[in-house]
């Protein structure tokens, strides 16, 4: 059975003209085009639609998506990857849920507010494992008591700044601005004084968390959700402002 590519437009939602682009990407090849030019897609190209559908919905660019394709040549292994990534975040996202509603009932009720009951569904805890295996037992020591003894306001400030340094990344890629340009430096250094908080900075340790934002999928979906390519501009700014500067 096969399906042109209207139809399947229509039913997953998208574009014609998206399905073109993700063929000129290489993502997505019809099974076959027609005598009259038109493409029709199989029950394979579905799947590897649905595929490139979760991921972007994860936050990947399009890029990503082509490396994590080309990984990954068993689909149900992929689509076994992609249920435990889904129902893991609809856990997190319920938790998340949760934390609102009771902080929304209790500020309404004027209640007393317990610190883990808000922050429930924000834990920084999961990356323990990585960070301690990329940086060392003491740098997730020291990050990790650095964060606990910041009271509530003092954590949703340090998140914010971050989302907000994000976002001018997000905007100097949308302005065609370069990396060593004076406006992304400046965001650079806004960046790097953030992260100076809970670390000790070098030259190699920017480097390399840098271009870790643009090797690690989850890294490069929370930039790249401010415009495609805005992981691949922060790596590069980063590392322009470690050369110079440290």
């Amino acid at each position: 059975m096969e399906w042109s590519i209207q139809e399947i437009a229509k039913k997953a939602g998208t574009t014609s003209r998206t399905l073109r682009h993700y063929g000129e990407r290489g993502l997505l090849e019809p099974s076959r085009i027609g005598a009259n030019g038109y493409r029709y897609y199989d029950q394979a190209a579905l799947v590897r639609l649905q595929r490139i559908l979760l991921l972007r919905e994860l936050g990947l660019s399009l890029p990503a998506i082509a490396e994590v394709l080309q990984g990954q040549s068993d689909p149900s292994a992929a689509l076994r990857t992609h249920l435990l990534l889904l129902e893991q975040e609809r856990e997190r996202i319920g938790r998340q849920i949760e934390a609102v509603r009771t902080t929304l009932h209790k500020t309404e009720k004027g209640e007393e507010l317990m610190a883990e009951e808000v922050f429930d569904g924000f834990d920084h805890t999961r990356y323990e494992e990585e960070v301690t295996e990329r940086w060392g037992r003491a740098a997730y020591e020291k990050g990790d008591r650095w964060w606990r003894s910041l009271d509530e306001g003092q954590k949703k400030a340090f998140l914010d700044e971050q989302a907000g340094i994000a976002r001018d990344f997000g905007r100097a890629v949308r302005d065609g601005l370069a990396a060593d340009s004076d406006e992304v430096q400046a965001i650079t250094r806004r960046q790097i004084a953030w992260l100076s908080a809970t670390s000790t900075l070098t030259k190699e340790y920017v480097i390399g968390l840098g271009r870790m934002y643009v090797d690690d999928p989850r890294f490069t979906a929370n930039y790249d959700k401010h415009g495609e390519g805005t992981a691949v501009l922060v790596r590069d700014a980063m590392e322009i402002y470690a050369e110079r500067n440290l």
